[in-house]
């Protein structure tokens, strides 16, 4: 099979200074398998209440997504608000309502448990390593984390980085997970903690990728208009474990492709509220600009 995300599925109220939405489709989960399945196939292992509307599970599923693992049990789903000012790379967090969440206990169907690739979305680092013991033998695993959880739980997550082969964060993250304000030594530390490779997210400055003896540099893709950041980390996670699921290609070069189609897909993501620039997208337009971002990144060598 190919992705399994184990995350959120949420109710988002966001406010930025190009508009505001009430109650839209979000979480962490949500982005991630709706990206990822324009490449490949993605189960999703999430919860959600009593009050969330059917459509939204349709529209997953009409992505092809597999929502066997989407637990629906009494109470509320979980609900974030937040605002954008015009520095759209910090969200100010309004009001957290986790409702269901805090009741998640992610049990993963027998068929998921076979998964190849593995993306451990942003959740409490205890439910990251439960998923971690009923996978067996995947390919590839990704996860992610926030502030909060490098605050509370700073000894659980170190286990996870330590069982995982690729972690995504952003640049705030790394420098408060190490203590160190030099992102490069910060990125270095993380990585000598067990992780393969450390992805960092660096909103309209692109993305760097780390490994033990290098690092790769990827620009974000130039916007005239950028409506929504939410959503977007994930989204690039999406892309980028899409596109590896579905060539296979976990070589150095496959993966700085793959950071490049997850910069396109968060390209797109940010260009309307919500999922509704990824619902009205078609591949050819991924294609288009990633070929763009080629063309944009390309110089020649220097002559011998």
């Amino acid at each position: 099979m190919g992705i399994v995300v184990v995350g959120t599925v949420a109710f988002d109220t966001v406010e930025t200074p190009f508009g505001r939405r009430e109650n839209v489709l979000g979480g962490s989960a949500t982005y991630f398998s709706t990206s990822a399945s324009f490449f490949t196939d993605v189960s999703l292992v999430a919860v959600v209440g009593e009050d969330f509307p059917d459509e939204h599970v349709q529209f997953l599923r009409s992505r092809e997504i597999d929502v066997r693992g989407l637990a629906r049990i009494p109470g509320k789903t979980f609900h974030w608000t937040g605002r954008y000012g015009y520095d759209l790379n910090e969200a100010q967090t309004l009001d957290t309502q986790l409702n269901v969440l805090t009741q998640f206990r992610p049990d993963l169907p027998e068929a998921y448990r076979e998964a190849e690739y593995l993306f451990l979305a942003n959740i409490d680092p205890d439910l990251q390593l439960e998923v971690l013991d009923q996978v067996r033998r995947p390919r590839l695993v990704a996860c992610d984390t926030m502030n909060f959880w490098i605050a509370s739980k700073p000894e659980a997550l170190k286990k996870v980085l330590q069982r995982v082969d690729l972690v995504v964060i952003n640049e705030g993250e790394a420098r408060q997970f190490t203590g160190e304000a030099n992102l490069v030594k910060a990125a270095r530390q993380i990585v000598a903690l067990g992780c393969k490779r450390l992805v960092v997210k660096r909103g309209e400055y692109g993305v760097l990728m780390f490994t033990a003896s290098s690092i790769f540099a990827a620009p974000a893709y130039p916007l005239e208009e950028v409506f929504d950041p939410t959503g977007a980390g994930d989204t690039f996670a999406g892309g980028m474990m899409g596109y590896l699921a579905n060539t296979g290609d976990l070589s150095e070069e496959g993966i700085r492709q793959g950071i490049v189609f997850g910069s396109v897909m968060a390209s797109f993501n940010v260009e309307d509220f919500s999922l509704d620039r990824l619902k009205s997208l078609d591949y050819p337009e991924i294609e288009e600009r990633y070929r763009t971002f080629k063309s944009m990144t390309h110089f020649e060598g220097l002559a011998d």
